[in-house]
This record gives C-alpha cells, structure tokens and sequence, in this order.
C-alpha cells in the first residue's frame, strides 16, 4: 500500500477538543450553554449577514432606480432596445453563452465607460431581455419608428462592434447585421463604411503589418486608390451623419461614441490632406 501522508486536524478537530475540555471542567450545563451559544450565535450571523446583503442590493437598486430617472426617455429607450437587440442576435443559435452576456457587458463598460451603478442596470436589462419573447422585428420596428437616422447609425455600429469581436465572425450573425441594416434604411454607402472599418480592424490583427492607406479608406467608407474628389465627398457626408449634436438627446456616452467617430473620420481626412494636399 502506497504510503500517504496523514493530514493535521482541521477547525472541526479543535471545536470537538474544545467541546471535550468544556465537558471535563464544567459539565453537562456548561456544555449545553456553549452550545446553545454557538448556536444562536451562528443565527444571529447568519441573519446579519442576510440583513446585510438585503441592504446592499435596496442600497444598489435605488442607485439604479435614480439613474433612470435622472436620464431622458430617449436615452433609457435607446439602451433597452440596444440590449435587447444585441440579445436577440447573441440569440440567434437559440442559446445565449456565458461568454456572450460577458462581451455584451465588456462593451458598455469599457466602450461606454459605464460604472457600477450603470452597469448593474445593464445587468438587468440584460436579464430581462434574456427572458423576453420578443421578436427581433418587434424591436427593430420599435427603434426605426422612434429614433432618426443618426441613432440608427449609432447602434449599427454598436452591433458590428459586437460581432466582430468573435473570431471567427459568425456568418449568420453578420448576415443579420446586414438585414437590420436594410430594415433600418442605413444606405448602402454607410453600412460599406462601417463594415469596412471592422473588417480592416480584423485583418490588421491578423497581420504583422499593415497598410495606413487601407486603414484610413476604410474610414472614409471607399475602396482603395480612391481620387481626391471622392474623399472630399465621402469626409462631408460623414461629419454631417456623425456630428455628436445629432445625437446629443441619447446621453453623453452615446455623444461621447459620435465624438470618438468624428476623431477618427478627422484623422482619415487630415492623413489624405498631408498626401494628395486636398
């Protein structure tokens, strides 16, 4: 038989001496009221320890609960229907993963920069819309009724940044992303623009090395090699879309998304400028 070393006592071990030298020194009574002060003692911290837990969760969900109600119904609508169509295309296999709530709520933290109150709103927003029956098309008809065709921009690019963080990107989920393009009546133009910013992002990760020309034409929405007079075009259209007062009644992060995309639309125009001295 192959020799196993014998492990020390644990907690339970020293609780039965204790219990043994109690009963020597004092007897049955002194036992019984060790006992039954473990006992209720053991009650008393447990229930504190509920009380406590209570409290925190009323002490969260008020924070949560005067979130809400300081922000517009404009921008809590938007976030509902933004988490719930991003469930919804997480959906699509019929199961929601662990790792897919996970990239959902990476996004609003690190993108968004969402705190702690916000983010357990997210968390149960997410929760319900988990739950929901909803149909995709439900939703979507909701938000092409509600918000103008900026917002719209906004969430489509919230959606490929969604699906472009799985790799490989999943077919149907793409192809979903371009049908609610079409739904929401993003222009063939718009939708090329930001599928091409994700894709160049895909491939530059995948490669060493990388090609500024592609980069910065891939921002503007064209395809490379494109003349002067085409990035002028493309840099107007853009900064028209994406001005952040466009996009102001949604809340600052969602401003604060319009902004980063004016920077990079900017940076594009400004490299193209430098080269062809526009």
């Amino acid at each position: 038989m192959r020799y196993q070393r014998q492990q020390p006592p644990g907690c339970g071990g020293c609780l039965v001496i204790g219990l043994l030298l109690v009963l020597i020194t004092g007897g049955a009574p002194a036992l019984l009221d060790l006992l039954g002060f473990l006992f209720f003692s053991g009650v008393t911290a447990i229930l504190l320890l509920f009380a406590l837990f209570w409290g925190f969760s009323y002490w969260m969900q008020r924070q949560v609960s005067t979130y809400e109600a300081s922000q517009s119904e404009s921008h809590n609508r938007f976030v509902w229907l933004l988490v719930h169509i991003l469930v919804k295309i997480a959906q699509l296999d019929n199961y929601i993963s662990k790792e897919e709530v996970q990239t959902i709520q990476r996004f609003f933290q690190i993108n968004l920069r969402y705190n702690q109150t916000k983010m357990n709103w997210v968390k149960n927003l997410i929760k319900e819309a988990t739950q929901s029956t909803e149909s995709m098309e439900s939703l979507l008809q909701e938000f092409k009724s509600t918000f103008a065709y900026e917002p719209r921009l906004i969430l489509l690019e919230l959606i490929y940044q969604i699906v472009y963080t799985k790799d490989p990107i999943p077919h149907n989920e793409l192809e979903t992303a371009r049908r609610i393009a079409e739904f929401l009546a993003i222009s063939q133009y718009d939708l090329r623009t930001i599928e091409a910013k994700y894709a160049y992002h895909q491939r530059r990760q995948a490669q060493a090395t990388f090609d500024s020309d592609e980069r910065y034409y891939a921002i503007l929405g064209l395809e490379k090699g494109a003349g002067a007079e085409d990035i002028k075009k493309a840099y107007r259209q853009l900064s028209m879309k994406y001005h952040p007062d466009k996009v102001r009644h949604l809340g600052e992060e969602f401003r604060a998304i319009a902004e980063e995309k004016m920077k990079e639309i900017n940076g594009a125009y400004d490299y193209f400028k430098k080269k062809f001295t526009l």
